[in-house]
């Protein structure tokens, strides 16, 4: 199953780092917080990758296209017959396939989804976002999904309020509203699921946003379910979060590397 991560936003509201790089490359530890979203995925089994890119994307390209040489050690034998020899045995981020696909750089969320269309098959995909990071069992969200039968199912968590609140009787989504001024209620934490029709509540036009437009029909149709998560979650969306994030990780206590308990 492919696995969509939205990498393209200018991530304006932390400036101090994605004036000079995209915000999923800003680091927590020695990775980018993707990295650590997608390690997540892998964990359970979900390796097949599809990178939404806009801002500064070709900075997220060669992080992959490099990343063999970035993480091992390397001897590099020079002149005419130039050979590189890694010296790195099998690592954990192995079988890894990542589409890196150029989605525009003004494009909203829905936009970037459906021009990636051609890369996503089979019947459903995943879709996060990329710069949040969260201790959700996947593995349980994905049999969730195929439960109910619906055509999406959106993570809810409970953090701070200014993201977008869901409404929610059970599980059913009874309403979707964009970042509005809520403080106790569940709000979309991404880490989706998708049948594969819900790309046709999608356009190409840049202006398609996921959140407004495609997920308030999906609710009108009755086809949006939540999986409710009252575990970790957290988003990089400020220079606090980003050290919110650090902290966490510099002292072995980050929730959401479930591959790895100790942060190491």
């Amino acid at each position: 199953m492919k696995v969509v991560i939205l990498c393209g936003g200018q991530g304006t509201r932390l400036r101090e780092e994605t004036e000079y790089r995209p915000k999923p490359m800003v680091h927590v530890g020695p990775r980018p917080i993707l990295w650590h979203i997608m390690k997540g995925y892998a964990q359970h089994g979900f390796k097949d990758f599809v990178l939404c890119l806009g801002y500064k994307g070709e900075q997220i390209k060669q992080f992959f296209y490099e990343y063999e040489v970035l993480t091992s050690d390397v001897t590099v034998e020079l002149g005419r017959n130039r050979k590189v020899e890694l010296h790195r045995d099998e690592h954990p981020e192995d079988g890894w396939r990542v589409t890196l696909a150029d989605t525009g750089e003004l494009a909203l969320t829905g936009a970037r989804v459906k021009k990636v269309a051609r890369y996503i098959d089979g019947d459903r995909f995943m879709l996060t976002y990329g710069d949040g990071v969260c201790d959700v069992d996947l593995t349980k969200l994905l049999a969730f999904h195929r439960a109910h039968g619906k055509i999406g199912t959106v993570t809810g968590v409970h953090p701070s309020a200014r993201f977008g609140e869901l409404e929610l009787q059970k599980d059913r989504v009874t309403g979707f509203s964009e970042k509005p001024n809520v403080i106790d209620s569940y709000i979309n934490g991404g880490f989706f699921i998708f049948e594969r029709k819900f790309l046709d509540y999608l356009t190409v036009d840049d202006a398609c946003q996921l959140e407004r437009g495609p997920l308030e029909r999906l609710v009108a149709d009755d086809q949006l379910r939540a999986y409710v998560h009252d575990g970790f979650w957290q988003c990089m969306d400020t220079v606090r979060d980003m050290k919110l994030l650090n902290d966490l990780w510099s002292r072995g206590r980050a929730p959401w590397a479930t591959w790895a308990p100790a942060g190491a």
